[in-house]
């Protein structure tokens, strides 16, 4: 027995997170019960949205002052992350979930970023690198790809419009090894246009399934739901991947959620990795090489740096 593959079935759970505006205990004590309640279920992973810890629309909130803001906001050592990480050593997890950080207590600035818990305890911390919007407002960009090694391999993280806008992230994660990328998210549905739901769907799904279907890795995303504050999120929480076909070619499925329930809920499953072959960066064996060039897409980059 080869003890040093990675493992491919692995248990996941997804939130469709309702956020408690500003009211940091309230969140924090529903990701700490979500966590409990997912490991009892089996779940090796638990994927919690973007900014959950104090809510979404409290950092885009011009009416707050910056300085509550960078008050209200915790290192990755501090009490919330510590809370948390007790429950992932306890239980023997891995937990993700979003948080403004900062990176000391006395910064002043601060990033859109999600902290990563494992069974050993604190792993580290993405910072966005695409922030979106009035996200640029609060926060500074982030500069690093994060990934982080498990039994099931490496696991690739982004956040939000880093998924969707951006398929270089997720490419860069898959040719490092990641056969599953997790994308901590909040997307809103604008509820009160005609439509909002089908356009909700139009816009998050078809970004997410991109990926999958250009790189055979599985995507988990975890969305806030319902009222934040002035928002209204679209929920949809779910995980995708390959799908086994008679053709040989690549295609999607959903294993995991449901893009068109908002409910405030826990979906949990499971899923085979071996599945995510990650074709464009493993060894075509017509060509003998990937049919990913990553050297001459650096060429292309260079030249624009040039103009």
């Amino acid at each position: 027995m080869n003890t040093n593959r990675a493992k491919d079935i692995m248990n996941i759970a997804v939130m469709n997170f309702k956020v408690w505006t500003g009211d940091k205990e309230t969140n924090l004590a529903h990701i700490e019960e979500y966590t409990v309640a997912a490991a009892k279920r089996g779940a090796d992973l638990v994927l919690f949205p973007e900014m959950c810890l104090m809510g979404y629309d409290y950092f885009i909130d011009e009416t707050i002052p910056m300085e509550q803001k960078i008050a209200v906001t915790e290192t990755a050592q501090g009490p919330s992350v510590k809370r948390i990480e007790k429950v992932a050593k306890d239980y023997g997890v891995y937990v993700i979930f979003g948080m403004s950080e900062k990176m000391s207590e006395d910064a002043t600035d601060l990033y859109n970023s999600a902290v990563v818990l494992g069974p050993d305890g604190f792993i580290g911390t993405y910072q966005k690198i695409h922030p979106f919007g009035t996200e640029n407002l609060w926060c500074k960009k982030g500069e690093t790809p994060f990934m982080f090694d498990t039994e099931w391999g490496p696991i690739g993280l982004g956040i939000c419009y880093d998924s969707y806008q951006f398929p270089e992230l997720v490419r860069y994660y898959v040719y490092k090894g990641a056969r599953l990328y997790l994308n901590p998210t909040a997307v809103i549905e604008e509820i009160p246009n005609e439509g909002s739901r089908e356009a909700f769907v139009r816009c998050y799904t078809p970004h997410l399934e991109y990926s999958v279907l250009a790189s055979s890795v599985y995507i988990a995303s975890a969305n806030l739901t319902g009222y934040d504050n002035a928002s209204y999120f679209g929920g949809g929480s779910m995980v995708i991947g390959p799908k086994t076909n008679a053709f040989g070619e690549v295609d999607v499925v959903r294993y995991i959620g449901d893009d068109r329930d908002y409910q405030a809920k826990m979906f949990i499953g499971t899923i085979d990795l071996s599945l995510a072959v990650r074709h464009q960066c493993t060894v075509n064996p017509y060509a003998g090489t990937p049919d990913f060039r990553p050297e001459i897409y650096k060429k292309f980059y260079e030249d624009l740096e040039e103009k």
